[in-house]
Formats: C-alpha cells, sequence, structure tokens
C-alpha cells in the first residue's frame, strides 16, 4: 500500500475540520487514495462515527463540542464520545438518577427509541421493570441498581396526584359495592378503567384520606 503524502494529509484534514462532519468517500477523494487506507487514517486519527444513519459519518476528536451527556448533533448527525448507540445507552442508564424510561431515552439521545430498544433486552449491564405500566431501564450494578430503584420510587410518589372530584366519588362507590376489595382489585373494574386511573393515584386517595388500614382491616 502506497505510503500518502503528508502534504495531502494536512490539507485534508483543514478541510474536514472546515466541513465539520464527513463520510468516507469525501476522505477518499481528499486524500485520493483507497477506501482501506482512508480507513486506516480514520483509526489513526481516532475520529468519532455517528451513532444514527447507519455509523456513515465521521469528524475530527477536534471538532465536537460535547454537552453534559458527552452527547454532539450537528446537521442531523449524531456523536457520543462513549461510542456507538449501545454503549451510549448502556452509559447513559448507568450514569441516570433513577434509571430512564424509553423515552426519556428518547429525548437524550433524539432517536425514536421503539426504532431501537428492542434489541438491548438481553444487555449483560442493563436491565428493565415495569413500574406504573411504563418500563424502566436500569443499571444491572447492584448498588446502582438499589439507588435507582429507590431514586425513582421516591420520585414516583412525589409526583403523585390525588383523583379529581368525580373519580374520587366513583372510588368511594367502588368500596361500598365491593366488598374486601383490594387496590389491584379495583383497578380492574370497568368503572374505575374507564377513567383510566393509575394505581399510584388510587394509592394516594387511600393514603390522604386514611382509608388504607380500613382496606387491610376488612380483609383480616
Amino acid at each position: 500500500m502506497p505510503r500518502l503524502n503528508q502534504e495531502k494529509i494536512n490539507k485534508s484534514k483543514k478541510k474536514l475540520l472546515r466541513i465539520k462532519v464527513f463520510k468516507i468517500e469525501q476522505l477518499v477523494s481528499f486524500l485520493e487514495c483507497s477506501v482501506p487506507s482512508a480507513r486506516l487514517k480514520l483509526k489513526e486519527w481516532r475520529v468519532y462515527t455517528s451513532y444514527n444513519q447507519n455509523g456513515k459519518y465521521y469528524t475530527l476528536p477536534s471538532v465536537p463540542i460535547f454537552d453534559q451527556n458527552g452527547l454532539w448533533r450537528y446537521e442531523g448527525k449524531f456523536f457520543s464520545k462513549h461510542g456507538n448507540l449501545k454503549r451510549t445507552v448502556v452509559y447513559l442508564i448507568h450514569e441516570s438518577k433513577s434509571g430512564l424510561s424509553g423515552e426519556q431515552i428518547e429525548k437524550l439521545i433524539g432517536l425514536p427509541y421503539r426504532s431501537f430498544l428492542h434489541h438491548f433486552r438481553n444487555i449483560s449491564k442493563i436491565c428493565r421493570e415495569k413500574m406504573n405500566g411504563v418500563y424502566i431501564y436500569f443499571s444491572r450494578h447492584p448498588e446502582h441498581y438499589q439507588r435507582q430503584l429507590q431514586n425513582r420510587t421516591n420520585t414516583v410518589n412525589q409526583n403523585a396526584t390525588l383523583p379529581i372530584e368525580i373519580d374520587a366519588i366513583m372510588i368511594l362507590v367502588a368500596l361500598i359495592k365491593h366488598h374486601n376489595v383490594t387496590v389491584d382489585q379495583i383497578m380492574k373494574l370497568p368503572e374505575i378503567k374507564s377513567r383510566k386511573l393509575t394505581a399510584n393515584s388510587l394509592q394516594s386517595f387511600f393514603e390522604y384520606h386514611g382509608l388504607e388500614k380500613k382496606i387491610l382491616d376488612i380483609k383480616h
């Protein structure tokens, strides 16, 4: 494989810095070399590869201005200092305070989570749990997992809202009508399901009105 001219290499790098993001075909054209030679240069320069658009775009290490999550976007091309999409998502989940939902991951990386998260179900470094009907992704590291789970639970509890008046009346009627009913059973009642009440909202309602203990007493 012929040695590339250093002057041409320097001129090519200046062009790449100016355009910021490039494809392998552009590098081949600038260097006037073969694709294998261009790929060797990419490896030597330790360029970043886009985690979207099938990894077709590259940028030199000095170009990106990464945000606090190590991400950078330029004209629809997304880059991460953590590597490819899988490594980036695993990193973001691991470093999150309380785990991440699909929508939260989507907001961070800028890609629809339904297009890739199903591929991550069996990754050893992360796990997922369903909370209030939504899958939350956590770090599988024991200490990180416990801390994230506790923070997520606390956040859910803090954000719980009491049902509006008409829903509260419906809940009370259900309690009177159905004896020895549990929260899970109330959630399955047609009149409750039609109101789209969450288990968290019901739990808050019981706690606020001191009904939780009464329900438990009735059950015993």
